[in-house]
């Protein structure tokens, strides 16, 4: 498989190289001599190229009719319309549901409150159990339990490579409920004395989840004053030593050794996910189950590996009992690494080829991640792991099943859902995490440089490459490292010395997020990255200026400048026919010849005021428009009435209704955007958001938006005829009114489902 893999690359890569050798229309050189010079070059490249094709054709053709020998086949899943099981769902969303936690947690709670009602003494409790025995779940049930009664608390996750300077600022902007640009300090030293001088006379909650070792807790403890009486803290971690050392001098703190699950509660936990419950399990499954339960060792991570694997396989004894002896005894001799690997092994290799690779992806992302969907899915098509197929509409269609299925099997957890219950980010358990990031090391699939117990020198070409650093003063790419062949870039943490962007010539994924470093000279060669679908600027303050080679990315898909310094775009942006997602901050002036930019389905967020008239002329071209957001502030003229922005507002108003398949609307300080005289909205819309706006009342032509499902408005006041025009909406599934209180105090308003 990693030879086929391998050879994919090296062929796509090649192909791309010859179509750029070909050039495009628009750049043939003027000129005889210049023109014979031009067809000279591409015919040597063209050449070279067609022998390395010819070469690859070669291997492939060999490794194929190796495959054929032994018979490597792989099964490519065909399960259509796949959606989030609610049952795998429930595993991590209802606390009330948790299997067998209510007896730990009561433990926990008591060593906590020991002498509490006098606030005689801190009390310190150290988790301390394997991967997977459920931890991090444990102190997070304690913590909600217990968090309302301190004003100052904090969770926070450490990991293996911690930022030390990003963890302090964290627990200053937690316990003080300031923004985290307001607790920034020059040195971890500044940081811990703001911490102690805030907390000293104060009782507090923290939770430190996953410590690693000693002298990470050496550095934390220094943060926590133990003069706080009435202050509670609990650690997690797997290791003894570090358990006995948050326990000792000056803490006193407890040990508590987490227990692995009964056989009565690892059957709720087993059965509740594959059949909602023990007695519907069909009786020819039943003695194979116990038999499955009983390797699993009481482990929850287990089981819920287990169980994910189980809901897709068929449910007949033969390949339940397969899975049972695939397993074998490692978890009941070993209920650690050992065993868990070899579940998790199980598991993976039960994937189809396209998700094995979707899951690899997530082994880029640092310990204890939170990981937007969305952007894993532009990954994914950015890198043509996924690719549009017979049953699909959108390759994002495609996408949004293999996450789910991913989510379904228990190989991520869901972290956050919308008000539908749409899951929109996960994470990932350490010690899944763990096991991908050494499937991916041995199929060279990621190379990680930063994670000090993983890093290792690449075997073969660098494909993705994550730069993570943690205690590292700086982080650099090691010497020598050929860096042509990277297909994705990711940067973590402020100490990452940023490479040399033209190395990267068969980019496709380049994620700078929020990365304090980038400036704008980082970005000066960014032209040559022809292969480059995905750039994501979010958060790169210091980047205030985008060079006009950016018109040259051809292939650029989605194009992210959202909290950057970023005030004007080059007019080369017109250039990027293919570009779909264009997220910008609301005063960020666009170019004119908007209009060429046929392909873009999403721009947020604008301020119209801001905009020339030529470029608003032309906004009502833009038909494949789907998601739209309009800040309508005017940020150079203090409330004083403007002919010129009442001229702007009617020409983006009018545009509206010709942008037949908007779906989302987003529009930001608009009160008079919505006067029913102004607004013929397109029927299409499905989401409607008016924010910061102060609207009288809910206006008449709301109720002809007959597709609408989620509404929000800001309201000065209400009357019962604006509930009888929302109680007309026919498939409204969401509704938020934010409403002056005072002018709805002793009003009874209603409404239902015929608006009456």
């Amino acid at each position: 498989m990693n030879e086929v893999r391998e050879l994919s690359y090296d062929m796509e890569d090649s192909i791309d190289d010859f179509m750029q050798s070909v050039g495009n229309e628009d750049s043939k050189p003027d000129g005889f001599l210049e023109k014979m010079k031009n067809s000279l070059g591409k015919m040597k490249a063209r050449h070279r190229i067609g022998n390395e094709i010819h070469d690859l054709k070669k291997q492939i053709i060999e490794v194929a009719e190796r495959n054929e020998r032994y018979k490597a086949r792989e099964v490519f899943s065909k399960a259509k319309n796949t959606t989030v099981d609610p049952r795998a769902l429930a595993i991590f969303q209802h606390a009330s549901e948790l299997v067998g936690i209510d007896e730990p947690k009561a433990e926990i709670i008591k060593l906590l409150t020991q002498g509490a009602s006098t606030q005689e003494k801190m009390n310190l409790v150290s988790i301390v159990g394997s991967g997977g025995m459920g931890k991090t779940t444990l102190a997070n049930q304690v913590y909600q339990d217990l968090k309302g009664k301190f004003k100052c608390r904090a969770f926070l996750s450490i990991s293996r490579n911690p930022d030390m300077m990003n963890i302090l600022r964290t627990i200053l902007s937690e316990v003080s409920g300031q923004r985290y640009a307001d607790t920034e300090a020059g040195s971890i030293q500044q940081l811990i004395i703001k911490i102690t001088d805030f907390l000293v006379d104060k009782r507090y909650f923290v939770v430190l989840d996953d410590i690693w070792d000693v002298d990470t807790w050496h550095v934390l403890k220094l943060a926590l004053p133990v003069a706080s009486s009435g202050s509670i803290i609990i650690t997690t971690t797997r290791i003894n030593d570090v358990a006995k050392s948050c326990c000792s001098t000056p803490f006193s703190g407890v040990i508590y050794c987490i227990r692995p699950l009964d056989m009565v509660d690892s059957r709720q936990l087993f059965y509740t996910r594959l059949f909602n419950s023990e007695e519907k399990c069909p009786s020819y499954l039943k003695k194979v189950s116990e038999h499955i339960l009983k390797k699993c060792a009481g482990l929850p991570l287990a089981i819920i590996a287990i169980s994910g694997l189980l809901a897709n396989t068929e449910r007949t004894e033969g390949p339940w009992k397969q899975v049972e002896d695939s397993i074998g005894r490692a978890l009941e001799r070993n209920p650690s690494v050992e065993g868990m690997m070899k579940i998790l092994s199980l598991s993976y290799f039960e994937l189809p080829a396209h998700l094995k690779s979707c899951l690899l992806c997530l082994s880029i992302f640092p310990e204890d991640s939170i990981i937007k969907k969305k952007v894993l899915i532009h990954r994914w098509i950015a890198e043509r792991i996924i690719h549009t197929e017979a049953g699909y509409s959108t390759t994002h269609e495609l996408g949004e099943r293999c996450f789910n299925e991913l989510i379904n099997r228990s190989l991520i957890q869901p972290a956050m859902t919308d008000k539908f219950d749409r899951v929109k980010s996960c994470r990932l358990h350490d010690t899944i995490l763990d096991f991908i990031i050494s499937k991916s090391i041995e199929e060279n699939f990621v190379t990680l440089v930063g994670v000090l117990s993983l890093t290792v020198g690449t075997q073969g070409k660098v494909r993705r490459l994550s730069l993570q650093a943690g205690k590292q003063k700086e982080l650099i790419v090691p010497e020598g490292w050929v860096l042509s062949h990277v297909r994705s870039l990711d940067v973590f943490g402020e100490s990452v010395k940023i490479p040399s962007i033209d190395k990267f010539r068969h980019l496709r994924f380049l994620d700078f997020e929020y990365c304090d470093q980038l400036e704008n000279h980082h970005l000066e060669n960014i032209g040559m990255l022809f292969q480059l679908r995905y750039l994501s600027l979010l958060g790169a303050k210091k980047v205030n200026k985008l060079p006009e080679q950016i018109g040259l990315l051809l292939c650029l898909q989605i194009l992210n400048l959202r909290f950057t310094s970023v005030c004007e775009l080059p007019a080369s942006i017109v250039n990027l026919k293919r570009l779909v997602h264009l997220l910008v901050t609301q005063n960020v002036t666009l170019p004119c010849g908007i209009s060429k930019l046929q392909a873009l389905e999403k721009l947020r967020l604008f301020s119209v005021y801001s905009q020339s008239f030529n470029f608003l002329r032309e906004f009502e071209q833009l038909q494949s428009l789907k998601v739209l957001a309009l800040d309508f502030e005017d940020y150079n003229c203090a409330n004083r009435v403007n002919v010129e922005n009442v001229s702007k507002k009617a020409i983006i108003v009018a545009s509206l209704k010709n942008l037949g398949n908007l779906l989302s609307l987003t529009v930001w300080d608009g009160p008079e955007f919505v006067r029913q005289s102004l607004c013929p909205m397109p029927l299409s819309l499905q989401k409607l958001e008016v924010l910061r706006s102060s609207v009288l009342h809910v206006p008449n032509w709301v109720g002809s938006l007959v597709n609408l499902q989620e509404l929000r408005l800001d309201l000065v006041g209400v009357e019962q005829k604006d509930f009888y025009i929302l109680g007309g909406l026919p498939v409204l599934r969401c509704l938020t009114l934010k409403i002056d209180v005072r002018e709805i105090r002793n009003k009874q308003l209603g409404c239902n489902s015929k608006g009456s």
